[in-house]
């Protein structure tokens, strides 16, 4: 039996009460459980009627007809693609450049291609650093898809060592600028709450009061608008002090003013009066606009800054506007 392609697995009573990756696996010998607990958290697992089931340990229930969909193989090792790329600055051992907002950093499932990594492949060809592995050569640290901004690549394994030391260490600097709803109060503070896994949502991160990893953000208002005594939005500097997941998406969103186009930290209902270049906007409106560090290969201390996309620019000149 071939692997891809659609398979429905009808379960006995032989079945009931065991945990559904598990019953699979049996059911379909040629996959690993492993391999099937990943389609089900991949939403490639679902009821005959139509229910995505995305709980491997779900049990199963006498007469379930469950409908598998496995996609096919990916290939190993990304193709180079000639996509446009703004650099900033490259030499032998490291590339910086401006991620446009859209552009995934490496391939990964629902995204195969046309992601940063084979733009670096087409870009640098065998020269980039190994160290990520065939799917995210050259890759030191990532930018969500839908934030765009400053990013670093190592070119050797060298400097991919090195750059990932300064890292670990956040011995560098990063500011990213957002807008936010409202405006935070006080207008210049620092966050410092610890950020794991959402204990239900596991796509999402949370403030964590145990198990979460430590979190610093030092924020600071730039430009409030609307009301002055109550801002529809404000843009807002945020300096990592450390690089968690989704860091700054989730410490603004604690202190009350999530990122604006936000689809996962945003709360679109306090949003009734705003704009509606506002509220429609496509993304989250956050941009990694300096990256600063000591050179590994030189002791150069380098810095870069980028101007916010067009697309954030003209939603705040709209903004603007507003009384």
């Amino acid at each position: 039996m071939s692997d891809a392609g659609r398979h429905t697995v009808t379960f006995d009573e032989s079945a009931a009460g065991e945990r559904l990756d598990r019953a699979l696996a049996v059911a379909l010998p040629s996959l690993t459980r492993s391999r099937v607990k990943a389609l089900i958290e991949g939403r490639c697992v679902a009821l005959a009627g139509g229910q995505t089931i995305e709980e491997p340990s779900r049990k199963v229930k006498t007469g379930d007809v469950v409908v598998v969909d496995i996609p096919e193989p990916e290939p190993a090792v990304p193709q180079a693609q000639d996509l446009a790329l703004e650099i900033l600055f490259e030499d032998d051992d490291l590339l910086v450049l401006n991620k446009a907002a859209g552009m995934v950093v490496h391939p990964a499932p629902g995204n195969p291609d046309r992601t940063l990594v084979n733009a670096l492949l087409a870009h640098c060809g065998d020269s980039l650093s190994g160290i990520g592995g065939v799917r995210r050569p050259g890759i030191v640290h990532r930018l969500d898809k839908d934030t765009s901004g400053v990013m670093v690549v190592a070119k050797n394994d060298v400097t991919h060592h090195a750059l990932s030391k300064l890292f670990a260490a956040h011995d560098l600097e990063r500011i990213y600028t957002a807008l936010v709803w409202g405006a935070p109060k006080p207008g210049r503070g620092t966050v410092e709450e610890a950020l794991g896994r959402h204990p239900v949502d596991r796509k999402r991160m949370a403030v964590r009061k145990t198990g979460g990893r430590a979190a610093f953000t030092e924020y600071w208002l730039e430009k409030r608008f609307g009301p002055a005594l109550a801002p529809i939005a404000s843009l807002v500097g945020a300096k990592l002090g450390t690089g968690r997941t989704h860091q700054v998406r989730v410490h603004m969103a604690h202190i009350g003013c999530p990122v604006v186009g936000d689809p996962v930290y945003g709360r679109k209902s306090r949003n009734g009066g705003a704009p509606e270049a506002l509220k429609l906007f496509p993304r989250q409106a956050l941009h990694a606009s300096v990256l600063a560090f000591r050179h590994p290969k030189t002791g150069e201390y380098v810095r870069f800054a980028t101007e916010l996309p067009e697309d954030f620019r003209k939603l705040v000149g709209t903004l603007n506007s507003v009384k």
